[in-house]
């Protein structure tokens, strides 16, 4: 993936993630909220990675 789409993704789980979440609370469903913590944290490190794309790249740029 590039880093657009990756953060794009990214922000996609970690919105999803946090309806799962106070999904998961308004019905005291302890699973629907870890998995709602898990989505929130896999869309967290797609942003990361994104951003860390485009760092490499705009050294690699640089050089």
């Amino acid at each position: 993936m590039g880093s657009t789409s990756d953060k794009v993704s990214g922000y996609a789980n970690q919105a999803a993630g946090k309806i799962k979440k106070a999904a998961g609370d308004a019905m005291d469903d302890h699973e629907m909220k870890a998995k709602g913590t898990a989505q929130e944290a896999k869309g967290k490190v797609q942003v990361v990675s994104g951003k860390v794309k485009d760092a490499v790249k705009n050294h690699v740029d640089r050089l």
